[in-house]
């Protein structure tokens, strides 16, 4: 993989966090980061083209790309990197307007489990896909809204612990008054809102990603889970050159379940192979065997171990941020990852000279999942569960090393060359 350092890479990681506001807002940057380094992009309900190329086709809030190298036939294995492109956080209701005692609020719903507190007292924006009578597009607005906390001297016991009413407590505030408006406010400058249909709009931390601490080695970011594993697949699958054939794939709505047209659960994922091994002539026993001896490398942030809270951790595996990606493990298959997906994955940090470290869950505390299982299920693929170890996971604002996103990359280019 050609030479580049951490930090760069950080700073890439940071532009496309920005330009990725919302799933929608990701999945074209992928394309478009794709586009531009030479893939074609195509329409899912056009004729595709048949044989070795290089595509990306958006559906929606999820976008796969992959490459299909010229000595690939009907049954040359697949490499998939699988991700998700949403962030636990608010949507907007289909009845926007709020208002009480003077304040202009918006009316949101929660997205899947966000670390409520930690999205008070920040300026918000909206971001995300209207349709309107011509068609889809995207919006993005500056610093609009803020949820506002209770001050201290009306809860004085709010030190000893805070409660939010996912209701009651979490409707933003955006001006004075009570006029309607906020859907004008968001789409002003893209259309008149008469033409508004329908939308898919969240809220949006403003606060730019940067670098900080000892040495500049800390990296805080909104949205790193999971934009940070989908940027790290792009970077891989767009440097690598395999004999196989290799697959970017990241899904919308992992946060909240996956089972969408444009989930893990869905069929985007199987449609774009089916199509695949079509071009390549392939008859269903030839797409059988190459499914067979096919790998998914599922990529997802896990947790570092949190000085605060080590009693919260599994006592004997430790993993820490600045150690390297993460090996996901889980006796009752909430990750997918078996010894067989340990040793290529452990194979493949060797060979890219990135250490490698293990995260498994403290038996007292529940485990969460990811588009592993899924895929697994759904496809029959061989898969293994990574990712990179973050604190304050569906924060707001989510922090990380300034190295590990470097190494996951790595180590995702080492995993598609065809030593694996």
């Amino acid at each position: 993989m050609p030479h580049t350092d951490a930090h760069a890479h950080a700073a890439d990681l940071a532009a496309f966090v920005t330009a990725s506001p919302s799933s929608f807002h990701a999945a074209h940057e992928v394309a478009r980061r794709a586009v531009a380094a030479g893939f074609t992009p195509l329409d899912e309900s056009a004729e595709w083209p048949t044989g070795p190329g290089r595509h990306v086709v958006v559906r929606d809030g999820a976008v796969i790309a992959w490459v299909v190298p010229p000595t690939a036939g009907p049954t040359t294995p697949v490499t998939v990197l699988g991700t998700h492109t949403d962030s636990p956080g608010f949507k907007l209701k289909p009845t926007p307007d709020a208002s009480r005692a003077g304040w202009r609020q918006a009316s949101v719903e929660v997205y899947g489990g966000p670390l409520l507190n930690s999205w008070l007292d920040r300026e918000l924006a909206v971001a995300g896909r209207i349709a309107t009578r011509s068609g889809e597009h995207l919006v993005r607005t500056g610093p609009l809204l803020r949820i506002p906390q209770l001050a201290i001297h009306l809860d004085r016991q709010v030190n000893d612990g805070l409660t939010l009413d996912k209701q009651r407590h979490t409707q933003p505030v955006w001006g004075l008054g009570d006029a309607p408006g906020l859907l004008a406010a968001v789409v002003g400058d893209v259309c008149d809102p008469a033409d508004v249909l329908g939308w898919d709009l969240t809220l949006v931390d403003t606060q730019e990603p940067r670098t900080f601490g000892a040495d500049d080695e800390l990296f805080a970011s909104p949205r790193l889970d999971n934009l940070l594993s989908t940027h790290a697949a792009l970077t891989a699958l767009l440097l690598a050159d395999s004999e196989d054939i290799t697959v970017l794939a990241a899904f919308d709505h992992e946060e909240v379940g996956s089972e969408t047209r444009s989930g893990a659960a869905g069929p985007f994922l199987s449609d774009v192979l089916a199509r695949i091994r079509s071009g390549l002539g392939a008859d269903a026993e030839q797409a059988h065997r190459a499914l067979a001896s096919s790998v998914c490398v599922s990529s997802d942030v896990g947790h570092s171990v949190h000085p605060n809270y080590a009693e919260r951790h599994d006592p004997t595996t430790v993993p820490v941020a600045g150690g390297g990606p993460i090996l996901k493990i889980n006796a009752n298959q909430r990750y997918a990852t078996d010894a067989v997906g340990i040793a290529l994955w452990t194979a493949a940090c060797e060979r890219a000279g990135v250490p490698s470290q293990s995260f498994v869950s403290n038996n007292a505390v529940p485990c969460g999942s990811t588009i592993g299982p899924i895929t697994a299920t759904r496809l029959g693929l061989r898969t293994v569960d990574v990712g990179v170890p973050i604190l304050s996971m569906h924060s707001a604002r989510e922090l990380t090393a300034v190295v590990d996103p470097w190494y996951l990359t790595r180590a995702m280019y080492a995993f598609l060359s065809p030593a694996r």
